[in-house]
């Protein structure tokens, strides 16, 4: 019998911040529990780190993961948001830190072709793509930095050596998964 495994996924943001957590059980992928924490009516930079801090640490209590996947933070044109995000990350990483729990990180491109096989998808083709991989159905007020921290979950753990398959193609794939495949009307 394969040993469950659960992985926090987190999408950092100093506005809006989305987490996931999927259940990995053998090959097989469920996800937990998704959704954002909502920084932006909060006064002050301190105050969302608190926040974040707490948020985080609440999921790692309840959840129990066994691993905590972060995207990295990219560079962009702005140096200040850089280190705002990266505080938040931080954050982030501080609370898994402080219990132990192994963290990984991930590039954006990184995680968008683990899950797409596109380093360049956009949010909908990530979220898309893990609704048939995690067999769920993402309701439209769902955010997408919800979706990106479960993708960020999933990366890890195609990263992590445990692929979902090692078909050399769709026919091996189908033939060996025939209970993930979902048959059109």
């Amino acid at each position: 019998m394969a040993k469950e495994r659960i992985i926090l996924g987190i999408d950092p943001g100093t506005q809006v911040m989305g987490y996931g957590l999927i259940r990995v059980e053998g090959n097989r992928l469920e996800a937990i529990h998704y959704g954002v924490i909502e920084l932006h009516k909060l006064s002050s930079q301190a105050l969302k780190l608190k926040r974040i801090y707490e948020r985080v640490s609440q999921l790692i209590e309840h959840y129990a993961p066994d691993e905590v996947a972060l995207e990295a933070p990219f560079y962009g044109k702005n140096v200040q948001s850089m280190l705002k995000l990266g505080r938040a990350q931080g954050v982030a990483m501080a609370a898994a830190l402080v219990r132990e729990i192994p963290i990984m990180e991930y590039a954006p491109r990184k995680i968008k072709q683990s899950i797409t096989g596109n380093g360049n998808a956009s949010k909908e083709q990530v979220a898309g793509m893990l609704e048939r991989l995690l067999n769920i159905r993402f309701e439209d007020d769902t955010l997408l930095d919800a979706t990106d921290a479960l993708g960020v979950a999933v990366c890890h753990y195609l990263q992590s050596g445990l692929q979902i398959s090692k078909a050399k193609s769709w026919d091996a794939f189908v033939k060996e998964n025939p209970d993930r495949i979902k048959k059109s009307r």
